[in-house]
């Protein structure tokens, strides 16, 4: 499916087929299309790279449509690798994670550190963390396959 070149959002590099490609929900899914593309957000001078899921509801692109800064983006890859490292390990403890100490681990970026912990503000975090774990777990196949795909990427651009 097309993307819109005609909204906020300006496409410059598109993936249109994503709805063949979107994980489990691959072929039934309403996010059509990723692209990169000057933001929405843009004022008179001022131009940044956004990252945007565009969502079709079958009548209409979606409000729900998705836009990031690309290092969002990339936090977000962060934070999912992080996370999956943490859970690598988490059968050691109890509750799958360290009561006394939440903090899985504080990343340095731009002369402080970004933050992962176990959301224990999380009434539910005990059943909700099983719950994440087997998630994660059941799309391990989908995940390691885009993980790795990512690292041959970064080892060709010398990272």
């Amino acid at each position: 499916m097309k993307i819109p070149t005609t909204l906020k959002h300006k496409p410059v590099i598109v993936s249109e087929n994503y709805e063949n490609v979107d994980g489990r929900y691959a072929y039934n899914t309403d996010a059509k299309g990723l692209s990169l593309g000057l933001a929405q957000w843009n004022d008179r001078g001022k131009v940044d790279i956004s990252a945007k899921v565009w969502r079709y509801t079958g009548e209409k692109w979606s409000r729900q449509s998705e836009e990031l800064p690309l290092h969002r983006v990339l936090d977000l890859a962060i934070l999912v690798c992080r996370t999956k490292l943490h859970f690598r390990e988490a059968y050691r403890y109890e509750k799958l994670y360290d009561t006394e100490n939440p903090i899985i681990d504080r990343i340095g970026l731009q002369g402080d550190a970004m933050t992962v912990a176990v959301c224990t503000d999380n009434e539910k975090i005990d059943e909700d963390i099983k719950l994440f774990r087997q998630a994660l777990s059941d799309d391990d196949e989908l995940i390691g396959e885009r993980l790795r795909t990512l690292s041959r990427i970064l080892k060709e651009m010398g990272y």
